[in-house]
């Protein structure tokens, strides 16, 4: 299926949107006031070592420490692999690249193996085997590639490579082009590190709007569209060199309507952010994502089918594996994600839906598992979380219900503010008490309340008056000793 890359540029921030059959199917936002660092290189200090939790943070000069485990330390590899405090001491320096966003409260995540991407390798400085990408399903292409990679490298070359699946189409000389890149970025890194002090950045990965020619185009992107001058000659002059097919499909978009606006994804985006999906059928989803798990339930809504009501539900299913998995894409979830699809009776109706799903998150390019039906109905995945949600990217919780999306109503309030002018009224001896509330609250007690409010003035012998304060939530109050 052939798709098109649409990049918006302000100075602020770039926005990529791959698009299928017009309908956005994957979505990146970089800001420039805080850019990814995954697959930054740093030269680290170590500032503590935790063996009760076999890991250790990292100093590389960011606000919060970078935190990393026993597992991902290279050096550590193999079956007699050591304790952290046995490999690991304070204060010392190392190389390490990060490998998962800093997410919410928790650090960056790190390695101590190397990884450089190019457009068709992956290298690796402290490996010396060839891997090629899962993706590649066919063994005997698969061979072949490796075969082709193996015979090209020279003789005294050190260190190892993963064959990307774009490469399943590549030349020799598109693999020499390559590696040449790769060992010129990894000698620069090297010496780089031998005059640093730690922390220090040693390399960062490219922007997203140059990334994308590396790592988006395939042979299914019939055009990529960029909206900045400046943006489109610095992408067409990095694909000349490295990624000639990108260069004949890099055009600049030089028309008088916003670039998104023309192709909906402004719409698009405000329609991610919100916990309702429609189905086209009628049916819709609920998206609520919070910091242990995202859930998405399947709900039939105003679809009631043609046949019988077994048919209405497999095919409201049927047509939901599509749309979450594009919303999983769309708004980058990832962590523990549980699927309540509608109960079905037929198990071969529930084999065909989960077979159905797994083959539209195929198309994923981020690490999915996908368990199948539970005893409670329930499909449980996980997604590789590498960087923010988008909700968490564009939102910040509500000051008002303070991110719970709910408020209090303005009866619960009401009963709030009484109880605690009769707490205050048995500790203090005010001449009146004066309350502050919203405008909801107060025209509660002006009605519906007046006779309790009345009740509390009666037994406390003391005056309550109300004023207005417009500012003020549904839930904010105060209560004012006179």
């Amino acid at each position: 299926m052939t798709e098109e890359i649409l990049i918006n540029v302000t100075p602020q921030e770039t926005r990529v949107a791959v698009m299928q059959l017009g309908v956005v199917q994957d979505l990146h936002i970089e800001r420039s006031s805080n850019c990814g660092i995954a697959s930054n290189v740093y030269l680290g200090r170590v500032s503590r070592v935790l063996p009760g939790m076999q890991s250790a943070f990292i100093d590389i000069g960011l606000e919060r420490s970078a935190f990393l485990h026993v597992d991902d330390i290279w050096e550590n590899s193999g079956n007699a692999a050591k304790p952290i405090e046995k490999v690991l001491y304070e204060s010392q320096t190392l190389l390490v690249q990060v490998i998962k966003e800093p997410i919410g409260s928790k650090g960056a995540r790190l390695s101590t193996q190397i990884s450089i991407a190019g457009r068709l390798l992956v290298y690796l400085p402290q490996e010396t085997h060839i891997g090629v990408s899962q993706r590649i399903e066919c063994s005997a292409h698969r061979d072949a590639l490796r075969a082709r990679l193996q015979a090209i490298l020279p003789a005294e070359h050190q260190g190892g490579y993963i064959i990307r699946t774009v490469a399943e189409g590549a030349e020799d000389p598109d693999f020499l082009a390559d590696i040449t890149y790769l060992d010129k970025l990894w000698h620069n890194l090297k010496t780089t590190s031998q005059n640093a002090s730690a922390p220090q950045l040693l390399y960062k990965e490219l922007n997203i709007s140059v990334r994308v020619l590396r790592d988006f185009v395939s042979v299914n992107t019939a055009r990529i569209m960029v909206d900045s001058r400046s943006n489109y000659l610095k992408m067409l002059e990095f694909a000349q060199a490295y990624n000639t097919v990108a260069a004949d499909r890099l055009e600049h978009y030089s028309g008088g309507r916003p670039l998104f606006d023309l192709y909906n994804v402004e719409e698009e985006i405000e329609r991610a952010l919100s916990k309702r999906v429609d189905l086209k059928s009628g049916g819709y989803l609920i998206i609520d994502q919070t910091e242990a798990l995202t859930t998405i339930d399947v709900n039939t809504g105003g679809f009631v089918g043609l046949r019988n009501f077994d048919d209405t539900i497999y095919k409201t299913n049927l047509e939901a594996t599509q749309v979450i998995a594009r919303q999983l894409r769309l708004r980058n979830l990832g962590g523990i994600i549980i699927c309540d699809f509608i109960d079905m009776d037929s198990q071969e109706h529930r084999d065909a839906v989960l077979n159905e799903f797994k083959k539209a998150l195929s198309r994923d390019h981020t690490r999915i598992s996908v368990s199948g039906f539970s005893a409670l109905g329930l499909v449980e995945m996980t997604r590789k979380r590498t960087r923010e949600s988008l909700a968490h990217i564009l939102c910040e919780p509500c000051p008002t219900c303070q991110g719970r999306g709910e408020v209090k109503t303005a009866q619960t309030v009401c009963y709030e503010i009484l109880r605690e002018i009769l707490r205050d009224a048995r500790q203090f001896d005010a001449r009146e008490y004066r309350i502050l509330a919203s405008q909801q609250v107060i025209d509660l007690f002006l009605e519906e309340e007046s006779q309790a409010l009345a009740q509390l003035s009666n037994f406390i012998s003391k005056t309550v008056s109300m004023q207005v304060e417009t500012l003020y939530t549904q839930e904010q109050y105060d209560i004012i000793l006179m």
